[in-house]
């Protein structure tokens, strides 16, 4: 007799079902845009118009289908794609970061953090290299998850409990980081080209949320550490399945002398860095001497990019890795090779976020909806919490982060700055609603993976065993960000260099 499936189970079910019939995300931008096109055709019939909330100027909603929008269409397209901010960003991050990736320097970092931990740390190391991570991008929930399992394993503890660690912090916190990692980058760059609909002079820069990032890594990793220790562990009970093989733990020649290499060499980077701002009249501060803004928050990426070259170039020639210029081509060259899915997807959201724009639909939704939000007085940290519920529901059928971001970020950025919030800090609440529901997706892409390594340690889990051990994780992170999150709201603490709250804070 078929057990019968309880409520739960078959809303997942559902979701499933409604998120396998979305189309692939570069044709589900391309459907978007051509619904901007017929969008744009209907308004004009109206006669819609809107009030430039900075200018005041009358905007009439354009007509894509008409002469001028098909002229637009035709001759923007190229410029759309080119001039798209997020991609030269994330790219630029890509090779630095990519080549660090590519020679083992940031696989050799992660596998001995937790192989090296001391026992009563261990929980919490694995919690936290798991959201350290995600300067490895995707590499870290294949990575991190497993090890944590066989340390867990080899300590006489239950190997799912430090698989569940391992993943919870790869998989629900890999937005925050220590580092300005490649997702600061991609981020920023849509809410740039967001902000542009009502105002194209602000900027968000990858570092606009960095001290909030921060300050996640340590909540997260007490969050996670504690969730595993005092309730998931337990709940597993003793562990008493079969011994598994350990995995190959075979290292590059030279490896610890590679790691001491690049260590000395970031540490000397950054050391000349600071000395070059610290000057009198240094060229990376800004007028009057200041830091933020300056040349030196601006040239950010390219400082980030170079500090990743030059640490990877280390550990790459002290191992033996790079031997010649060429080789570090080659790896640099494969890094970007595996960003061609994202730049293909970049075609199709460039085009959706100009037309958007070039139509006016983008200053009629957001001055229109945040003047309806004011009316029915849903406003404050009431409606924040309502996006970052909408969000995590909406992350149930889109799990590609970048492509959620780029369908909302045009539409609530606008809007929440007519309400005066800063677009960095509608931003952090983007992140932390997607990433914390990322791990208990039925889409998710990492879904099967894990659960194939958890079913080396118990040939019976199913997709039910994978939800009721990521499900605690996911509500706790999802809690616990929002109360950070409160706390940065309601005291006016900085989530970024000269990034508060409310836009009218910034210096």
């Amino acid at each position: 007799m078929a057990k019968k499936k309880g409520f739960f189970t078959k809303a997942l079910d559902v979701i499933e079902r409604v998120g396998n019939k979305l189309p692939d995300p570069f044709v589900l931008f391309i459907g978007l845009a051509f619904f901007m096109i017929l969008l744009s055709f209907v308004f004009s019939l109206f006669g819609a118009t809107v009030a430039h909330p900075g200018t005041g100027e009358e905007l009439q909603i354009r007509n894509l289908l008409s002469g001028e929008g098909l002229q637009f269409i035709l001759t923007s397209m190229l410029d759309n794609f080119t001039g798209f901010a997020p991609l030269g960003l994330v790219l630029a991050m890509m090779l630095g970061i990519g080549l660090a990736e590519k020679v083992g320097l940031l696989d050799y970092a992660i596998r001995k953090t937790i192989l090296k931990s001391p026992p009563f740390l261990l929980t919490y190391t694995v919690v936290f290299t798991g959201i350290l991570g995600n300067l490895a991008s995707d590499a870290a929930v294949v990575l991190v998850p497993p090890l944590g399992a066989l340390v867990f394993y080899k300590v006489g503890r239950h190997p799912l409990a430090g698989l569940a660690a391992g993943f919870a912090g790869a998989g629900a916190g890999f937005t925050a980081n220590l580092f300005i990692a490649g997702t600061d980058a991609l981020l920023a760059g849509i809410s740039t080209e967001a902000v542009a609909i009502i105002d194209d002079t602000i900027t968000v820069t990858p570092v606009d949320n960095w001290y909030f990032n921060i300050v996640s890594v340590f909540l997260l990793t007490f969050v996670g550490g504690l969730l595993t220790s005092k309730f998931v562990e337990p709940r597993l009970g003793e562990y008493k399945g079969e011994a598994v093989e350990e995995e190959n733990t075979e290292e590059l020649p030279n490896a610890k002398k590679g790691f001491f290499a690049a260590l000395i060499t970031g540490v000397l980077y950054w050391a000349i860095i600071v000395v070059v701002i610290m000057l009198p009249d240094s060229p990376l501060r800004g007028e009057g001497g200041t830091i933020i803004p300056s040349p030196f928050i601006d040239g950010i990426v390219p400082l980030i990019l170079i500090f990743f070259v030059l640490i990877g170039l280390a550990f790459g020639i002290v191992t033996g890795k790079i031997k010649s210029g060429k080789d570090m081509s080659r790896y640099m060259t494969e890094s970007i090779s595996d960003m061609a899915g994202y730049i293909v997807l970049v075609f199709a959201i460039a085009q959706f976020i100009a037309y958007f724009n070039w139509s006016n639909l983008g200053t009629w939704v957001a001055v229109n909806g945040a003047e309806f939000l004011q009316e029915v007085e849903f406003t404050g940290f009431g409606l924040i919490i309502g996006y970052i519920i909408f969000t995590s529901l909406m992350n149930f059928l889109i799990t590609s982060g970048s492509a959620k971001w780029a369908i909302e970020a045009p539409i609530f950025i606008p809007m929440f700055l007519q309400l005066g919030y800063d677009p960095a800090f509608t931003q952090v609440a983007y992140r932390i609603a997607d990433s914390s529901v990322n791990i208990i997706t039925p889409l998710f892409p990492y879904m099967v993976i894990i659960l194939a390594f958890m079913q080396r340690y118990d040939k019976n889990a199913s997709i039910g065993t994978y939800i009721s051990l990521m499900l605690p994780y996911s509500i706790a992170f999802l809690i616990a960000w929002i109360i950070l999150l409160a706390v940065f709201y309601f005291t006016g603490l900085p989530y970024g260099p000269g990034v508060y709250t409310f836009f009218e804070d910034r210096p």
